[in-house]
């Protein structure tokens, strides 16, 4: 792996992150609908999102210099979303332009609870390429950490991996959302991959109900090639496997008033990512992530929710 710089909080980690770039159609309402069933929303809120442009805003929140390599339409979402990666200090270089292709949607609902459910309309992300990958190959090697996700082609996000893991740098995989075929053994030699219970039980056949399970499931990951396995669980924080023991640790969650939890997971990644990138070990920077993670759920939508290095730090359990 490639060697990290250890300074505090003044030293900021280059992050590259390859992936999606969406507009949220996020609607408010009582409770899900059932399959079959109509519910009234309360209200419709559109808003930046995509897992890659969100983990990208997050890390740029807390600190690190962040490229994201992406595609958006040629229409008015498409100039929307870029305009507001560069407002939140994301380099946005590398964000290409699709003709004739539609940026990428969401169409989310959340219930007053907090819990959400989400369809995700590919467009302009289906386009990103092993080409534009390697058009890019510059941000990627010369990266403290690179994140990616699956809401853009498999062979794009092997691409990546490929030439990140070539360099020694720091892979990140968040893999959601979790294809219906196997997830190619490429990708399972990460660095460091990030399900939550659901992708979790795809991934290894394993039920995430507890601590334990958990556990038992990231020693599967681990097994399988992935240096550090976190398997997040909401409202119990996270469980991975250290890469020193080989121990299964627990990392609790911390206390927050949820308003949405739309981002949680992208902020927890992001956040663990740049922790890492600055040197530090799994033991300070998932705890971190928890914080992260926390703090992104006291504010409605994505992007707007990604916490600043000082919020994350209101955060933390001691």
């Amino acid at each position: 792996m490639k060697k990290q710089n250890t300074a505090p909080h003044a030293n900021q980690p280059r992050v590259v992150v390859a992936g999606s770039i969406n507009m949220d159609l996020v609607a408010r309402c009582q409770r899900l609908p059932q399959a079959g069933e109509t519910v009234s929303a309360e209200n419709l809120v559109q808003l930046p999102g995509g897992k890659g442009a969100n983990q990208a805003v997050a890390a740029a929140q807390l600190g690190a210099r962040c490229h994201l390599i992406g595609r958006v339409g040629n229409d008015a979402f498409g100039q929307q979303l870029t305009e507001r990666l560069a407002d939140y200090k994301v380099q946005t270089d590398a964000v290409m332009i699709t003709p004739e292709i539609s940026s990428g949607v969401a169409l989310i609902g959340v219930e007053n609870s907090g819990q959400n459910a989400i369809t995700i309309v590919a467009g302009s992300n289906g386009q990103l390429s092993t080409a534009d990958i390697k058009h890019h190959r510059s941000l990627i090697e010369s990266a403290d950490a690179v994140i990616v996700q699956l809401e853009i082609p498999l062979e794009t996000v092997i691409a990546t991996v490929t030439i990140a893991k070539s360099h020694g740098i720091l892979t990140v995989l968040d893999p959601a959302p979790t294809p219906s075929e196997a997830l190619p053994q490429e990708l399972y030699e990460v660095d460091v991959m990030t399900p939550n219970e659901t992708e979790t039980k795809s991934l290894t056949g394993i039920s995430v109900e507890d601590i334990e399970s958990a556990i038992e499931a990231g020693a599967v990951l681990r097994q399988r090639g992935v240096k550090i396995p976190v398997i997040t669980l909401g409202s119990q924080g996270a469980v991975w496997i250290d890469e020193s023991s080989g121990r299964g640790l627990h990392a609790p969650a911390c206390d927050a008033n949820v308003v949405d939890t739309t981002a949680a997971g992208d902020a927890f990644t992001a956040a663990l990512a740049y922790r890492l990138a600055q040197g530090h070990a799994s033991t300070v920077a998932i705890p971190f992530a928890c914080a992260a993670g926390a703090a992104a759920t006291t504010a409605l939508g994505a992007q707007n929710s990604m916490p600043t290095y000082d919020k994350v730090l209101e955060f933390v359990c001691h």
